[in-house]
């Protein structure tokens, strides 16, 4: 069950008890936590998934791209990942974007701090967790800018792009959308939202959130950024999805708890799965409302992206 949220509804959130759900990274990397179902998931999908180097400002960033198979142009999404860096549940969530009929693109903003020049795969929990904290916000930006050129050019790209992060993702993806006027859409999943007026006043596309009922770190937010979008005659449509817990699309998609397990556990993932299944809609719905829409061409304020290079 999802709820709109109006401000006394978003105020009420706060006073709802419960387990906030966190992902820790304890292992070497995210990809040796990662269900292996993700894993093999990518490695079985028939659709084409790459890596390619976007290169801007003398930076190369790696990105991992997904073509859906279809006979017409597409809508594109670029993904924005969450603090544990670029997983092997990002590259699983690119095919599944790319399953549902769209081009998807996911950069790594760790790109070029890896041992050998590599992003996320090539770092410790503790090294993603230092680095990515240490990112400047102009060459996020950048990064971003050139997601953003290098995927509405796509021979395959009909030039409309939805902008999605979690978490870490979530935020950046809000902060973002102040930034750059070509999206169409920014969905926020729980992520915080930027808190100058200035800023918000720059958003030209409509903000959706998405948002766990046990989460109130990020919650406790929702009623002034409401109000903040409002006083900025901004579209900001935040949805609560009950008895779900921070990152559920993530944990809603991976496997369920073992037999033995209490009923706790249990009763967060199916309400995990619940959330992560009503958001997924959702998400599909406000693309066909995008790829929908008439086309209305944007310049962005950024310079053309250079050619990608493929990565082996």
């Amino acid at each position: 069950m999802k709820q709109r949220l109006l401000p006394a509804l978003a105020i009420s959130v706060l006073a709802v008890a419960g387990t906030t759900l966190f992902f820790t990274a304890a292992a070497p990397n995210p990809g040796a936590a990662s269900n292996p179902e993700w894993k093999t998931r990518v490695e079985k999908s028939p659709r084409h998934l790459e890596w390619v180097t976007l290169k801007h400002d003398g930076r190369d960033v790696g990105a991992y791209v997904g073509y859906p198979e279809r006979k017409d142009k597409a809508t594109t999404v670029l993904v924005i990942h969450e603090i544990f860096g670029h997983s092997d549940w990002v590259k699983a969530l690119v095919d599944d974007i790319a399953a549902a009929g769209y081009i998807a693109v996911a950069p790594d903003f760790l790109w070029g701090t890896g041992a050998k020049g590599g992003g996320t795969s090539e770092l410790t929990s503790q090294e993603i967790s230092q680095k990515i904290n240490q990112l400047s916000a102009d060459q996020k930006t950048a990064d971003l800018n050139a997601a953003v050129d290098y995927i509405t050019k796509l021979p395959g790209s009909n030039g409309k792009v939805v902008v999605a992060g979690f978490c870490w993702g979530g935020t950046e993806t809000f902060r973002f959308a102040t930034n750059n006027k070509a999206i169409k859409a920014a969905l926020v999943f729980y992520g915080s939202a930027p808190t100058a007026a200035d800023a918000l006043a720059r958003i030209e596309a409509p903000v959706y959130g998405f948002y766990a009922e046990n989460d109130m770190r990020i919650n406790g937010g929702i009623p002034a950024a409401t109000e903040a979008m409002k006083a900025a005659k901004k579209t900001y449509d935040p949805v609560i999805y009950a008895g779900a817990g921070h990152g559920f699309m993530r944990a809603g998609d991976d496997q369920p708890p073992a037999t033995t397990a209490s009923d706790q556990a249990k009763t967060t993932y199916a309400a995990n799965k619940k959330a992560r299944e009503d958001g997924w809609k959702r998400w599909m719905d406000i693309m066909k409302k995008v790829t929908d829409a008439p086309a209305t061409p944007v310049a962005t304020s950024s310079a053309p992206a250079a050619p990608a290079t493929p990565r082996p």
